[in-house]
């Protein structure tokens, strides 16, 4: 039986939650004991630091620390800084999530704003919302939430900030927007405090649900390696990765993180839209092109589904092998210098850093392709050449329409097709880092290397059984034009019979030999006794 009540002040009454009145009464001595009550100190000397005491959540992944009380009491450091105070400058949004989350890892959090009263209900009660002045006073650790053009505002607390650290938060609205950093302008403002740069790479949606939803990382740097210190302990508190930058130098290139979109998939995604253009072009000249010029049909409805499905499948095809290509030339590279010490060119340098991403384009490619495949007989145009091909066979009056060659070229043809699918699909999944994580190098290495080359050759067999006799077939030259399969097959190819070379014993022993750190026109000498004695003057050497 649940002693039900109703008290505003309580979160579960606010919640509308039905619970016992000590709830409330349980709430009362926590916060009591966090504000350091003495009496209740000697009444309950436990440890009631990490009890969680959430505001507007009764529940949920906001309300459970970050870190147990076992690492907590495992680390010394770590344990006295979460007891610590910790200021917040500023009342946005990332200010709110940080109050919230810093709460939660059982810090004393006060909260500086210029309008305290408006602000207080938009913080958790335990977190203390005070005037600039008055939270600056409480703290030696401030993480200042303002945007840059808001620091002056803070000049008048600068006696107040002196000799203490600010954690600067803020990230700029365009990659270079100024010639020094935020945390440099902000350092240049207040040359009596230590500036540390960090935080600004996770969102308010990672403070708010934990790094378990979100990046773990924090990039940090500062000149100041104590207060460095300071700030690391405060992040791995809160359950995140501190990561050291360096020097406060070091805080442009880290308000520059947030602002690039996918520079990793830059070129990839260049490479993928001018295959697709290049192959999307051909096929609409020999589709659409050469029957409207030379037998005055109207093809174009092709355009949108029919000439796109047979451009997809070019395109992963050819992105697929360009995924082992620069493996094959970092190999040759490797032979044709005779050692691994040599640095690659800068362009294949960069060629293989691209390769899970050139990947994943070819699989997104191919399960676009699969897609627009099953949805072919849907299409209006493919029920009306059915219907006519019916009707022109009873015209004819064929009574069997089997071939059996085609039969069994179809079957193959779908066959190898689903398997190169779900190959992709296991080295798409594989390369994501929660699943890459879990393998050991060598689990890693097979999926992506063996499995991958193994996608390449069905994706081959599925290309070669799709066109069968068509590259033999002089009907099938439009402008003489070769069907787009053929020009598919260059590169696939050459990286197929590149790899079988490479398999041969004598180049595989050599090109092994080379990786393990053997380098041409290197040897080392070893002298050995001669059968006289084993320290006699007699000698012979030999070179390895």
């Amino acid at each position: 039986m649940v002693d039900s009540h109703t008290d505003p002040a309580c979160n579960g009454c606010a919640w509308g939650m039905k619970h016992s009145s000590h709830y409330c009464g349980f709430v009362s001595v926590v916060r009591r004991l966090r504000r350091g009550d003495k009496v209740l100190k000697m009444l309950f000397p436990v440890n009631l630091s990490f009890v969680l005491l959430p505001k507007g959540m009764p529940g949920g992944d906001m309300a459970k620390p970050l870190l147990g009380r076992r690492n907590m009491e495992s680390n010394p450091d770590l344990a006295a800084t979460a007891g610590r105070t910790i200021g917040i400058l500023g009342s946005g949004d990332f200010a709110r999530s940080l109050a919230t989350r810093l709460v939660y890892s059982g810090f004393q959090v006060v909260v500086g704003s210029r309008n305290p009263k408006r602000c207080a209900g938009l913080f958790p009660s335990a977190a203390e919302v005070t005037a600039q002045v008055d939270a600056v006073k409480k703290t030696n650790v401030i993480f200042v939430a303002v945007f840059r053009e808001h620091y002056s505002t803070l000049c008048d607390l600068t006696d107040e900030l002196a000799g203490k650290i600010l954690v600067d938060v803020s990230n700029n609205t365009e990659i270079n927007h100024h010639k020094e950093s935020n945390a440099e302008y902000l350092a240049s403002l207040f040359p009596a405090c230590t500036v540390v740069k960090g935080f600004n790479v996770i969102s308010a949606w990672t403070l708010q649900s934990g790094p378990r939803d979100g990046n773990k990382q924090v990039l940090i740097c500062c000149d100041n390696q104590e207060a460095k210190r300071t700030v690391t302990e405060i992040a791995q508190v809160m359950g995140f990765a501190p990561l050291d930058m360096g020097s406060l130098s070091s805080a442009c290139e880290i308000e520059n993180i947030p602002l690039r979109l996918l520079p990793a998939w830059k070129i990839p995604v260049f490479l993928a839209l001018g295959l697709f253009l290049c192959f999307y072009t051909y096929n609409f000249i020999r589709q659409v092109l050469h029957p409207y010029i030379w037998e005055q049909k109207n093809k174009f409805y092709k355009i949108p589904v029919e000439v796109v499905n047979s451009t997809l499948p070019c395109v992963a095809y050819v992105m697929l092998s360009l995924v082992y290509l620069p493996g094959v030339l970092a190999a040759s590279f490797q032979l044709r210098y005779g050692t691994k010490y040599r640095r690659f060119p800068d362009w294949l340098d960069q060629w293989l850093q691209h390769r899970k991403q050139i990947g994943l384009l070819s699989f997104f490619c191919a399960a676009l392709h699969a897609v627009y495949s099953l949805c072919l007989p849907m299409r209006r145009s493919h029920r009306y050449q059915l219907i006519n091909a019916a009707v022109k066979q009873v015209m004819e009056k064929k009574t069997d329409a089997w071939i059996e060659e085609e039969v069994w070229r179809m079957e193959i043809y779908v066959s190898f097709g689903i398997m190169a699918l779900g190959l992709l699909s296991l080295l798409a999944i594989t390369s994501l880092p929660s699943i890459a994580n879990s393998l050991n190098w060598r689990e890693f290495s097979f999926i992506q290397s063996t499995l991958g080359f193994i996608a390449l050759v069905v994706s081959t067999l599925h290309t070669l059984t799709f066109g069968w006799t068509k590259a033999f077939d002089e009907n099938q030259y439009k402008f003489y034009l070769p069907p787009s399969y053929t020009l598919t097959l260059l590169v696939p190819c050459t990286v197929i019979l590149a790899k079988i070379f490479f398999y041969l014993p004598c180049i595989h022993q050599r090109l092994r030999r080379i990786r393990n750190g053997w380098e041409k026109g290197r040897y080392v000498k070893f002298t050995l006794p001669s059968a006289t004695g084993e320290y006699s003057s007699g000698e012979s050497s030999s070179n390895v």
